[in-house]
């Protein structure tokens, strides 16, 4: 029996899917607009955060200085005249800035008045007169401008970060360190200068004198131990899964718990590293073969993950040619397969080690946290890395401190833009299209 005709004066199919489409588009656009509006809040959201890290942290690279006439008298520094850098170096240079500071502002006669009267300057000052004159011993002798740190406080109220007054009253800095500030700054004894301390020193409790030398040199340390454990140990792995492990419930349990690990908590890596590495082997504290350790163990899964990807992407066509030419199957890998997947893995390692460099839950708990002011010389030495380092500035309540706090945040971004950036140029260069 056939169908029914349809009803006569009833839409038809067509009729109806033409009566829905104005429908279908506006859900379509407003689908795209969507997307589009979270994409501009997202980046804005960004946008924000990045300018408020560079407009705190930007005050971070100049420091103030203050010029001062300093008499470098040779009875002080050199009294035996022969020039000997260890007599140099055991100077009162501290001495010689406090005569020149009395000597410009000679109404400062009580101890509490020169007191105040130092405090205008770093406590680094006497060092960089003393390498000064370790330079150049022709000073010794003579009178001449030198332009000297200043403290931190002076250096925030410059930059407008320190409030003159708190309440009406006075605030860190005294009615008296004020008059001699503005005295000076009349005089065009006041200036900005690149901060050349923040990339030479190591930390410090004073903000002025505070750099990113050791944390530098600890997060290259850090992850030199790391890339030369996991690379090796991640390739090694996922060539034997992928080309070689039987495919069985074994290789199964195995996968399964390397991806679980994958997305293990990193603080979880930390407590192993407590427990193993400190607590059982009794390895040294805070320094960067422990932590690069460490962050071995929490990338090695992605690097395991990231390489078989790589080998699994080169096509089977590969394989079978160098078989059928004679070659064995550790040929047909060795010769064959991982060069070809060599970009890939070196891209995802590239990544892996960037996520590494950016951790500082596990590295608190092996105690890389503790106050560290001498610039590490070997991987067994106490030491930070910049993700910690960061954390440990935030924590200062000190002013100077918070945009050192957001510079340091600003040279982790510039070290992980480059290591993204080179995963992005591995790309590119060898990359192959099947």
């Amino acid at each position: 029996m056939s169908d029914a005709a349809p009803t006569i004066g009833a839409p038809t199919i067509g009729a109806k899917v033409r009566a829905g489409l104005p429908r279908r588009r506006r859900a379509e656009r407003r689908f795209r607009f969507y997307g589009l509006m979270s994409i501009v809040v997202a980046v804005s959201i960004l946008g924000l955060l990045l300018a408020s890290i560079v407009a705190k942290g930007a005050g971070a690279f100049v420091r103030s200085e203050i010029a001062l006439e300093i008499a470098f008298d040779a009875a002080v520094i050199d009294p035996t005249g022969t020039r000997d850098p260890a007599v140099l170096a055991r100077a009162d240079y501290a001495g010689l800035i406090k005569t020149a500071l009395q000597g410009r502002f000679p109404e400062a006669t009580s101890r509490q008045d020169r007191r105040a009267l130092s405090g205008l300057l770093s406590s680094q000052a006497a060092f960089s007169l003393r390498q000064a004159v370790t330079a150049d011993p022709s000073l010794i002798g003579t009178s001449d401008r030198v332009w000297l740190p200043a403290a931190s406080d002076i250096d925030m109220l410059r930059k407008g970060a320190l409030p003159r007054t708190l309440d009406g009253g006075e605030g860190r800095l005294n009615t008296a360190q004020l008059a001699w500030f503005d005295a000076l700054d009349g005089e065009g004894r006041v200036r900005s200068s690149f901060n050349t301390t923040l990339f030479t020193a190591g930390d410090s409790r004073e903000p002025e004198q505070a750099g990113l030398l050791g944390a530098l040199v600890g997060t290259v340390a850090t992850m030199l131990v790391t890339l030369v454990l996991s690379l090796p140990l991640g390739v090694a792995a996922a060539v034997f899964l992928e080309e070689f492990a039987p495919k069985n419930r074994w290789t199964d349990l195995i996968e399964v718990n390397v991806n679980n690990l994958a997305a293990v908590p990193s603080i979880v890596f930390g407590l192993l590293g407590l427990a193993i590495f400190l607590g059982l082997m009794h390895l040294p504290r805070s320094a960067p073969l422990v932590g690069g350790i460490v962050l071995a163990l929490l990338t090695l899964p992605t690097f395991i993950i990231v390489s078989r990807s790589a080998l699994a992407a080169v096509p089977p066509s590969i394989r079978e040619g160098a078989l059928a030419m004679g070659a064995s199957p550790l040929q047909v890998t060795l010769h064959h397969v991982l060069p070809l997947a060599l970009p890939g893995i070196l891209t995802g390692a590239i990544i892996g080690m960037a996520r590494a460099a950016g951790e500082s839950a596990p590295l608190l708990m092996i105690g890389m946290v503790a106050f560290i002011a001498d610039v590490p010389r070997a991987i067994t030495d106490p030491a930070t890395v910049l993700p910690v380092q960061i954390y440990l500035w935030a924590d200062s309540p000190e002013r100077g401190f918070v945009e050192r706090t957001s510079a340091a945040i600003l040279v982790l971004l510039v070290f992980l833009i480059v290591i993204n950036l080179a995963a992005v140029l591995l790309r590119r260069r060898f990359e192959r299209r099947w």
